[in-house]
């Protein structure tokens, strides 16, 4: 019966989430971090870990974060559930907006409404870019916990990862390699390396 609690109170927060993404999976991240590894249901680490193959699998961001943190948490019940919980806002509003289109088409209040949620967007999407970027190639603990070990720089940076991070900018960038290869090539680096 707990366990049956649990998956609701996840699919409820999941709700909400999916309610209040404005901009996309990227956005969700970070409301999915404040409401699911504050609440101490996963590390951080499991959490970015969860990001990254988000990331790497075909389909929407958010959509794949709730069935993976569905999974991990409840099993296939729960990826299930929570993604239902995930979409179900969108198909809601969806559905609303199809049916009154050409009168919110037209709305001045509406477009005023856009026009003020593209630098929050912007701002949300950034939050999390910042955030994982931070999380792989900067070392937290060292850097934020024990400053008795930040003599030299070599402890403030997971080096491995600023490499990587490199090369795969000068793969993308310079010798135009196709996403799909960067992406499988840093599935090897952390299969090897980290």
């Amino acid at each position: 019966m707990m366990e049956i609690l649990g998956l609701l109170k996840l699919g409820i927060t999941f709700f909400n989430i999916g309610l209040f993404t404005i901009g996309g999976g990227v956005v969700a991240i970070t409301l999915m971090q404040q409401a699911i590894v504050a609440n101490g249901l996963i590390t951080q680490e499991q959490f970015y870990n969860m990001v990254a193959i988000s990331e790497s699998t075909p389909g929407p961001l958010g959509v794949n974060m709730a069935t993976y943190i569905g999974y991990h948490l409840y099993g296939v019940p729960g990826g299930i559930i929570v993604t239902l919980f995930q979409v179900a806002p969108s198909i809601i509003i969806i559905l609303i907006i199809a049916k009154f289109l050409k009168s919110f088409n037209s709305n001045p209040f509406v477009k005023c409404t856009l026009e003020f949620l593209r630098p929050i967007t912007t701002g949300l999407v950034l939050v999390p870019v910042v955030q994982v970027i931070t999380f792989t190639l900067i070392n937290i603990p060292t850097a934020f916990v024990d400053l008795a070990k930040l003599d030299t720089w070599k402890n403030l940076f997971e080096w491995k990862s600023v490499a990587a991070y490199e090369l795969f900018v000068i793969l993308l960038f310079k010798f135009k390699l196709h996403p799909i290869f960067i992406i499988i090539l840093g599935a090897a680096f952390g299969i090897v390396f980290l």
